[in-house]
Formats: structure tokens, sequence, C-alpha cells
């Protein structure tokens, strides 16, 4: 409950938009102290498999936007009840997203989805971060991007994801021409969630940056697009270009639908739109140059600042002030994280150990995690590769898929477990290599998000890295993070620098490598950069031909 003298202070407020559900946070603005939260579980969640009884089409991932509103109209106004206070003392509003999240919309902001004509078109509906069926698509945006020597693809490591907002478009524009035709704009789940309380839509920098290949001013150009597909010629000018709103800044004022939703003052101020991972660097005091932060859920996304401009083979993006104005803004990441190891306990654990953990009052990962913390480095005998959810830094390849190697008759659960955790911590070593080599210092490891609790994953990482392990003070980092641009926006702070200052939270060094452990794990790397290259740089595309095959044989089924 807040205390007295919060009572009477400035209040803001911050939402994260998850994969899964959205929170609020309700943050006093002197001192970023957390008074209250609340959690909105997206009602229709992830759909992968089937729409209104259609099957999909693998790798998939789709949302329905009702789902977001429905967090402002419970997860605000519960956050307030926990906290202990009305609404009457909040000056602003944050909000950031999972991203590239795209939904396309009418010129009022409709999604299509809500429309009767689209019902029930797969393409209509919000495409979620996670949706990777548009990889022949990216392969051609970069394909023809590297013939004609694209000068900007280099600001995003050589390689255009499936992620992003460009073969998300192409796929809609050559798989459903109709639904492309009817969209006004192909809008940023992020700039989408602000157009709803503000009733502006604002495009803002950073996803504009990562997502949108927006480069020194610029878009691809419309050259570019018609050698692509003739059609998508007019892609930037026609569903893409807006105005963009630069981070910190207020978008606009809350409008009287949106206090209604939320129980807030209309008016106050709603800060520009921003990424779930860029949103956190603040949140943990990491704005300065060489601070890489590593916000691990579902999947992990790093972002970190430099002082300088370089092009470094793999990543998401560099973006001029894509984190905090003045520095140059990196971003690189790990598709599936957070879900592989959920993946593996729902579908790769026998019932023995789920029986146990209920005799225990413990969860299926606390368990294995006990029993993995147990072994020595290297003592289940297995190297995994982490790209069940393809690879998203530094090969940007979602046709690749998970393996694990060493697997005998004797391996057991704990020892898969283990393995895949370790595959994401050596995942984590080939992004913070690629930038050292590529002269991006990485002088700080911070670490936020749900897998924080997990601490043999933690010490795994500092093992693997070799580095220290700094860990963000608050749970909430992308809602506390939203909170401090609130309170830029609102014009309580004169920039997000002082605002992090005084709000963002961390603990310093809270994991420290052990030499033993580094030395094993040294090899093991060793052993999995080999596998990396091996499948991952086209001396064996056997997981590509494998997924053409699954396509073709789901496709076949399906007719």
């Amino acid at each position: 409950m807040a205390d007295m003298l919060a009572l009477t202070e400035p209040l803001v407020v911050g939402v994260d938009f998850g994969t899964l559900s959205g929170r609020a946070v309700v943050v006093r603005v002197r001192d970023g102290a957390e008074l209250g939260s609340a959690v909105f579980e997206y009602p229709h969640a992830v759909v992968e498999d089937a729409l209104h009884g259609r099957q999909l089409p693998p790798d998939w991932a789709l949302q329905v936007p009702s789902d977001y509103v429905d967090v402002l109209r419970n997860a605000v106004p519960n956050a307030l009840e926990a906290a202990g206070v009305s609404g009457e003392n909040v000056i602003g509003i944050g909000t950031d997203f999972t991203a590239c999240t795209m939904i396309p919309v009418t010129a009022d902001g409709t999604p299509l989805c809500e429309l009767t004509e689209f019902h029930a078109e797969p393409h209509a509906y919000v495409k979620l971060w996670k949706h990777h069926a548009a990889q022949g698509q990216a392969d051609r945006i970069t394909d023809l991007a590297r013939i004609r020597g694209e000068k900007w693809l280099a600001r995003y490591g050589g390689l255009i994801s499936s992620e992003w907002e460009f073969a998300k478009g192409l796929q809609i524009l050559e798989e459903a021409p109709e639904v492309y035709a009817a969209m006004w704009r192909f809008v940023e789940a992020a700039d989408w969630i602000v157009w709803q309380l503000t009733g502006n839509y604002v495009r803002n920098a950073c996803t504009a940056g990562y997502k949108g290949i927006h480069q020194d001013g610029a878009y691809p150009s419309a050259d570019y697009l018609r050698e692509l597909n003739p059609r998508f010629e007019r892609f930037v000018t026609d569903k893409l270009a807006h105005p963009l709103g630069q981070l910190g800044d207020a978008a606009g004022r809350l409008t009287a639908e949106a206090a209604a939703w939320t129980g807030l003052p209309a008016g106050i101020a709603v800060s520009v739109g921003n990424v779930d991972a860029h949103v956190t660097a603040p949140a943990a005091q990491a704005v300065e140059p060489g601070q890489l932060v590593a916000i691990m859920g579902t999947s992990t996304c790093h972002v970190m600042n430099g002082a300088e401009l370089r092009e470094v083979p793999g990543m998401c993006g560099v973006v001029e002030g894509g984190i905090v104005p003045g520095l140059w803004g990196y971003e690189a990441g790990q598709s599936g994280v957070g879900d592989i190891f959920g993946w593996f306990v729902d579908h790769g654990v026998p019932p023995e150990y789920h029986d146990r953990a209920r005799e225990l009052g413990v969860s299926v990962h606390e368990l294995l995690t006990g029993l993995a913390a147990q072994q020595e480095v290297g003592e289940h005998g297995l190297i995994a590769l982490d790209w069940h959810s393809g690879n998203r830094s530094v090969l940007v390849d979602h046709e690749l898929s998970g393996l694990v190697v060493g697997q005998t008759l004797a391996t057991r659960a704990e020892d898969t477990y283990r393995a895949l955790l370790e595959a994401t911590a050596f995942g984590t070593r080939v992004i913070v290599d690629t930038f050292i080599d590529a002269q991006v210092p990485v002088t700080e490891f911070v670490v936020a998000g749900g897998l924080i609790r997990n601490p043999l994953l933690m010490q795994i990482y500092a093992d693997v890295l070799d580095m220290p392990l700094s860990v963000i003070g608050s749970s909430n980092g992308p809602a506390l993070g939203s909170a401090i641009h609130a309170a830029v926006a609102a014009g309580a702070y004169p920039d997000i620098r002082a605002a992090a200052a005084a709000m963002g939270s961390v603990e310093r060094d809270v994991y420290l490598p052990i030499p033993a452990n580094v030395a094993g794990y040294e090899e093991l790397f060793t052993e999995y950069l080999t596998l990396h290259d091996y499948f991952g740089r086209g001396v064996n595309e056997v997981m590509r031909r494998l997924k053409e095959r699954r396509r073709n044989a789901r496709k076949g089924r399906d007719q």
C-alpha cells in the first residue's frame, strides 16, 4: 500500500504489453517507488494453430487487438487499487510493446480484423513479433538490398528479419492483396495503443528505426521497392510513412474515453510509444555507452548505447537516439529463451517429474533447476543450439531450428534442461563477442525480465560470459521504464537520463564468474560455435530443408 506521503505526490503509470499479458505499475515520480501493480492476461493469448476453425500454416503467430484495450480497462484500475491511490495525482502514462508487432488498420485506427468482411482472414489480425512466416519475403528483401548495394543494409548487420515491418507487409501484399488494399496504415502496436489513449496516431522513432528500416531520415526507396515487387512500390508512401515522435516526448493527452477505461484524469500526458526492451534501459539505470541490458523472458532482447556508429554483423539495428537522445542505440536478440524452457517442460519432461514437483509444491522448472544445479559443467555430456524459434542474432534466420547433441539412453530431463539453459547463454556470448569484435565495447551486463528469478541460469550466464552480472532492481522493468518516459513527457524531469537517475534501480555485480566454470564453458562454447557455423552459415542447410518439407506436408494435408 502507498504511504501517506505518496497520496499527495505526483505519480505516473507505466503499462507493459508483453507476449501473453499486460502489466500496469503505479510509480512515484520523486524516486521511482513502485506503489502497486496488476496484470491482465490476454483472453486470446497467441493464436498459432487455428483461427475461427481455419488451420494456420507453420510459423504463424497472431493476436487480437481488443485484448490490448482490455489491459487498459483492467490492469490500470487494478494497479491503482493495489497502490491504494486514486488516479487524481497521476500526471502521465507511458506504454511499451513487443516489437515488431503489426496491425493493419483503417484511417480511424480500426483494426481490419474487426471489420465483418475480414473477421475470418488471418492476415487482417495482429502479426505478433514472433510471426516468422514471412521468412521468404525477408530473404528476398535482404538479397535484393545486397545486390543493389543499399547502404541501409549494413545498419542491420547485413540481414533483414522476417519479424520486421517490410517482410510482414510484403507477405500481406502477396498472400492477401485485398487486405493490403484495404489497410490505411500498417501500424506498430506500440503506436496503436497510444492512438487509443490519445486519439492521435504518432509513429515512434524507435520502432521506425529498428523495425521499419528508417535510417538517416529516409526509408528504402520506391525504386528498390518496385524491383522487389511492382505492387510494393508505394508501401512506404501509402502504408508506412507518418510523422515521427521522439522518445520521452508527449504523443498527446489522455482522452475522456481512455480516462473512463483507466480511472486516470483526462488530459494527462501520454508519452510516445516504445519497445519493451529499449524502455527497460533507463529503468535499469543503463543509459551510458557499454552498458548492455538483456531483457530475458520468452525471448531476449539486448540493447546498448554506443558513443559512435559501428556496423555490427547480424545485429537487429543501430539507430541514432534509439534508446536515449545523443547516443547510438544498438539492438540484438534471441527469438527463443524462456519459450524454449517452457516448451521442454510442456512436451519433453516425463510425468514422474511433474508428479514429484506437485508433491514438493514447486514448479517443474524449479525441480529441474534444482537437479541441474547439482551437476558439474559438462557432466550431462550435451550441447544444444537455441534456435527453436529461429535465430534473431547474429544469423537472422528463422528457418533454423533447435538441436541437442550427445543424448544417450542415460540422458535425463534435467540434463537436457541444463543444456538448453546453457545454449541460450552461448547464444548471448556470440552476440557479446560480435559487439566487441566490431569495436562496440560491452563494459557491463545488466539483466532484466522474468528469468532473473532463476539463480542457476544467472550463474551460467556469468560463467559463460566471464563477466559479472548486474540485476535490475525492479521486477517490472519495462513498465517502470514506461513510467519513467511518462514522467519526462509530463515535464517532471528534463530528459530520460535525469529521470533514470532518480527513478531507475539496479544491483551491481550480483553474480560473479566462477573461474573453474569459466574454463569448462570456454571449451563447450568452442563446440557450440562449431555447430553454430555448420548449421547456421550454409555448410549444411538441413534445417531449412526440413522446415520446407514440414510446410509442404502441412499444406498437402490441409488441401
